[in-house]
Order: structure tokens, then sequence, then C-alpha cells
């Protein structure tokens, strides 16, 4: 029987801090708590060391139930320069079975997350039963994702 493993999702990111925060807004994962006893991140970078233009080399996010992958951002030189292999479907509507509601609540989501610096880029109309209708989105990264 295999063993389960966790997981953990790694974005390569030229912001890591800013990235993170899009995502937190984005599914609702709060960046993680620096470990005790610091009560920031900064205080407990400062401790270890770590210098003011390193400080930004990586985030995370955690789910606020557990039960979830970690979300790691890490600081990396080069940019993006293809199109992603894998990437991130932000269940917006699950559950809902009305084609024309379902699109609705897609497009709701796809407005507040181009507020938060989100690019859509492509709707892709319900044609059941193979395909219930997603938008295509990129990050302010240009990391692709897809509201379903």
């Amino acid at each position: 029987m295999a063993v389960r493993r966790e997981i953990q999702v790694t974005f390569d990111a030229h912001d890591p801090g800013a990235l993170s925060r899009f995502w937190a807004e984005a599914i609702g994962y709060p960046l993680q708590e620096p470990p005790p006893p610091f009560e920031s991140w900064d205080q407990a970078l400062e401790a270890w060391g770590v210098p003011p233009e390193r400080r930004n080399d990586a985030s995370a996010l955690t789910d606020p139930e557990g039960t979830g992958p970690r979300i790691f951002f890490q600081k990396v030189p080069e940019g993006k320069t293809a199109k992603n292999r894998v990437h991130l479907d932000v269940r917006a509507a699950p559950g809902i079975e009305d084609a024309e509601e379902r699109m609705a609540a897609l497009e709701a989501e796809c407005e507040r997350l181009v507020a938060l610096g989100a690019t859509r880029v492509r709707r892709f109309e319900p044609a059941p039963p193979a395909s219930a209708g997603f938008i295509v989105m990129q990050d302010p990264e240009g990391n692709e994702f897809c509201l379903d």
C-alpha cells in the first residue's frame, strides 16, 4: 500500500511577498505565521541574521483548516518563459449546475481577482457534458490558473 504524503505547491516568483498576498486573497489562505516566540517574520529573520535584501526570498500560505497543501513562493532570478505544465483551478462555483448561474458566479470572481492584480485570458462557454465552462486567468506574475 502506498504511503500517503503531504504535498506543497511551489511557485517560482520575482516578488514572493506580493505574489503570496495575491494568492492569500484569491483562495482564502492566510500567510504562514512566524514560529514562536517571534511576533513577525521581520523579527524572526532579524534574529536569524538574514540581511534585509534577502527577506523577500520566500513566503508561504497555509490552509486555515489544516487539510490542504501549503503554498510556497520562492524567489528566482529568471522570468517565466512558457505556459505552465501544472496550474491551479480555483473552484469558484462548485455545485452550481445551472450554466447561466455558474458562469455569472465565475464572472463575479473574475472581476474580484482582476481588481487584485490578476489578468483575464479567456472564457470557455459551457459545453455539456464535457465542460461546465471556465475562465482562464493569470496571476500578477503571469502564472496561469482557471476559475471553474
